[in-house]
Order: structure tokens, then sequence, then C-alpha cells
């Protein structure tokens, strides 16, 4: 490998120039190894926000990363493979449900999650809240599982894509989150590592998502379709709402029953649609589109994957979940309809209930979160529960109801909502 020094590699990149293959590659294993320091690193990420990068350079950043760790290989199994990732919302749940249906479809589903983080929630969070429940899988594990089960939803190894958990973590702490070249790179990164043949990728708009806007939402979709396309990995977008948190709840066991609920038949149209929607996106990739999601569903047979699947991981599906100690109700100030509920209000009321993190080694409580009873265009009644919020220490509420106050609006009967697409787009 050809040798650089970081300076010159900042240098050229506060300059507006592009970066050569032979600096991308230099850079990221000479970070990973640690003969770049964390100040130099963050210069750099500091440029790249400000400058940009070219979709050459951020293949190569990305490739980089990739060759920073080891690659996964489902080429063994019996079925073909496809992923979804969602950049993250407010009672995003649709992990849960959705890994089993796929799997029940006749694809292999292998999930590599993360926690949550600030006031979107992390699946593997919710998770834990079912007794028993282990993320942590070696490969070998993963791979038995996949075969014989056909859903796993796991930890993402140490193994994988190294270099950008190191320049996650700076990234977090320098102001620097927002690049979306970083942003694609990081994320692209581990799930072309991961080995899945198809990937769909579940991209929030709102105020509860990292991109607040269609524009930004799309420059970021169309970054990684790019990414995993050049790959070789059949991978599409979907531009999903953020606007309203999704369902009826945001918290941890809070949503693993809300999506139990999905599997059963019932549960919040919302989550069934967009569940349904990304269903068909990985089945039409994987070439399994004469499979109709929707039928598997009603048949009972993504409930059995579920339940295979949470026991193939030391879960006790049939377990009670964890409930808070102490609840708060905000009812209805008025009788007439909900017009708006606003997805970060409610993910950061959930958060400071203690359902969230505000750094990664904080703990999170299995019953904290927020329900709501109404959503935007139905109808409440003065009085009646519009909000319940979940905690251990009731000191939380405080902090929890200031982060809800002018997060939801109540009008007359008759109102007028302003109610988005879920699915806003599609790119791929």
């Amino acid at each position: 490998m050809a040798q650089h020094d970081a300076v010159e590699v900042i240098a050229a990149k506060r300059d507006r120039h592009a970066l050569s293959d032979s600096q991308i590659d230099w850079v990221i294993d000479a970070y990973t190894r640690g003969d770049v320091a964390d100040e130099q690193m963050s210069a750099l990420a500091m440029a790249v926000l400000l400058n940009g990068m070219t979709r050459e350079e951020i293949a190569r950043w990305t490739s980089a990363m990739i060759a920073s760790g080891e690659r996964l290989d489902f080429s063994s199994l019996s079925r073909p493979t496809a992923d979804k990732h969602s950049t993250g919302g407010v009672g995003d749940k649709i992990t849960l449900p959705l890994a089993p249906l796929v799997a029940a479809c006749g694809v292999a589903v292998p999930q590599l999650s993360g926690r949550g983080l600030g006031h979107t929630g992390g699946t593997l969070d919710k998770l834990e809240s079912v007794a028993g429940w282990q993320a942590a899988l070696s490969n070998e594990e993963m791979l038995a599982q996949l075969e014989d089960v056909g859903a796993v939803i796991c930890a993402a190894g140490s193994g994988l894509a190294p270099a950008d958990k190191k320049l996650y973590a700076l990234r977090d702490v320098t102001g620097t989150v927002e690049a979306i070249p970083l942003i694609a790179s990081s994320i692209m990164s581990k799930k072309i590592a991961e080995g899945t043949g198809v990937l769909v990728l579940d991209v929030k708009v709102g105020s509860g998502a990292f991109m607040k806007d269609v524009a930004s939402a799309s420059e970021l979709a169309s970054t990684m379709v790019a990414l995993g396309q050049d790959a070789g990995v059949h991978t599409v977008a979907l531009l999903t709402d953020m606007g309203t948190p999704l369902g009826l709840t945001a918290g941890n066991a809070l949503e693993v029953r809300e999506s139990v609920e999905v599997l059963a038949g019932g549960g919040p149209a919302d989550v069934v649609e967009l569940t349904l929607a990304l269903a068909r996106e990985m089945l039409a990739g994987a070439g399994r589109d004469d499979v109709d999601p929707a039928d598997v569903l009603a048949s009972g047979r993504a409930m059995d994957a579920w339940n295979a699947m949470i026991r193939a991981q030391h879960g006790d599906p049939d377990a009670p979940l964890p409930s808070a100690r102490e609840t708060y109700v905000v009812s209805a100030p008025a009788s007439g309809v909900l017009t708006r509920l606003d997805a970060l209000a409610v993910g950061t009321a959930a958060w400071r209930l203690g359902a969230g993190r505000a750094r990664k080694e904080d703990p999170v409580q299995a019953g904290a979160g927020v329900e709501w009873h109404a959503r935007p265009g139905d109808a409440v009644t003065e009085g009646e529960p519009l909000l319940t919020l979940h905690t251990d220490e009731p000191a939380r509420f405080e902090r929890a109801l200031e982060a809800l106050e002018g997060g939801w609006e109540v009008g007359a009967e008759g109102a007028e909502v302003v109610k988005q697409d879920l699915v806003i787009d599609r790119i791929g």
C-alpha cells in the first residue's frame, strides 16, 4: 500500500480536491490501526462534511471500510437472503414483524441490528425486553439459525467493518454525523460486509428522522443505492414518513407487544402497511414475488417464525413482557380531532422516560415509553386518555411532559389534518 501522511490527506479535502484511491485506502487503514490520530480524522471528517465527496470517492471509502474487517458469506444457505435497514425513527418496530414474515415466505433474513441512541429506538434494546433473549451470536450460530429458522436479528460482530465502529463514535462527538458521504458509507460498509444478496433501505423523512426534508433523504437514498448496486447487491430504497411516529407505541417492551399484535393479524394499520411494503420489496429482489406476504401474515406462519427465532436465541416468546412501575395519563383537553402528533416530541419523551440512552453505555428501561391512544385524524373526547407515559422512575415524568409541549394539537371536529403518504418515494 502506498504511503501518505494525514496532513496531506486532510489538506487535499480541505482544498476541495477529490481524494485518490491510494489516499483513501491509506487513511482508513492507518486510522483503524491507530496510526492516524482521532483529532486528524476529526479534521478530515469535517472537511468531508463541508466539501463533500464524489460518487467514486464514496465508493472507495466504503470499500476501504469493508476491507478493514471480515466479510460474511451466506452462499451455503439453501435459500436466498434479503435484509432491511432503517435510518431510524420513533415507534419504528418494523424489523420485528418483518424478519419472521419474510422468512416465512422462503427468504432468509440476516438482520444485523443496533441499539438506540437519543430519540431513535434500537432493535436490540427492544428484543432484550423478551425474557432470556440474547443479541450476541457467533458467525456459525448465525448461519445455522438462518438455515434452520430463516431469520436472525442480532448484534454485528466486532469483525465487521471495524473502521466504521471507530469513525462512527468519532463523528458522534465532533459535529460531523450529518455528512451524507459518511452516513452512506457507514451504513453500506456494514451491510455489504454482511453478505446479503438483497438490501431494502427504509430512509425516514420528517421531524423524528435524521433527514428532515425529502431532498436530503433522496440524496442519501440515491447515494446508498448506488453503493449497493456498485458492490453487486440488489439495492432499493423507500422514502417513508417520520413526521408522525409509527404505530401507537414508542419504547422497548411496548413495541414488542405491538409487533406481536401485527404478527397475530392485528396491530396498527400503518405498521402493517409498511411491513408489507418492505416485505414485497425484499421478496421481489430475491426472486420470490410469487408469494404474497399479506397471505402469509394472515396464515399465522409469520408468528410461528417469530416464536422459533426468539427461542433460537434463548428467549421465551410466551413469557409476559416487562411493564413500567409508574404511568401518567395525558387527557384530551377538548373534544374534536387530533390534527398533529410530532414524532420528535414523542421520541424525546420516550427517551427521557428511560426507553433510550444519551451515551452508548447507558442502560435502558424495558417498560419505559409512550403510548398514544389516537393518531392524527382520529376523534378524541375531552377528558379521555390521549397519551400514557410509562417509566419506573416518576421523577422522569416532568421532563417527558416538557418534551411533549407543543408536540400535539387537538382541533375542532372537521378540522383539517395534514397527512403525508407513508411511502413517499422509491429509489432504485
